[in-house]
């Protein structure tokens, strides 16, 4: 997965608003990459299977397919549930993944 990955924001608060081009528009099953600060719970990621995760020094990242905007936001929500810190969002192209 090397290459240019488009970032989708940093801060998770207003996806729309941290980036014009989504405003309005639905994003039907892509890839992201997401990376966290420290160790991710294992319970954080039950329910979204197509996911994994792998520690890599001192962050997680998060990676896999999800069917749409609204599970991305609801993934995003949880780690904020679980108090962890999002370091950043990449959503690939599928011509990134080739």
């Amino acid at each position: 997965m090397s290459g240019a990955a488009e970032v989708v924001t940093q801060d998770h608060g207003d996806l729309a608003r941290s980036d014009p081009n989504l405003a309005g528009a639905a994003v039907t099953s892509s890839y992201y990459e997401i990376r966290i600060a420290g160790v991710l719970p294992s319970e954080a990621l039950l329910d979204y299977e197509p996911l994994t995760a792998s520690v890599e020094p001192v962050e997680t990242v998060v990676h896999g397919q999800l069917p749409d905007q609204a599970a991305l936001q609801c993934l995003l929500a949880r780690l904020e549930a679980f108090g962890i810190q999002l370091l950043e969002v990449r959503r690939f192209r599928a011509a990134e993944l080739s």
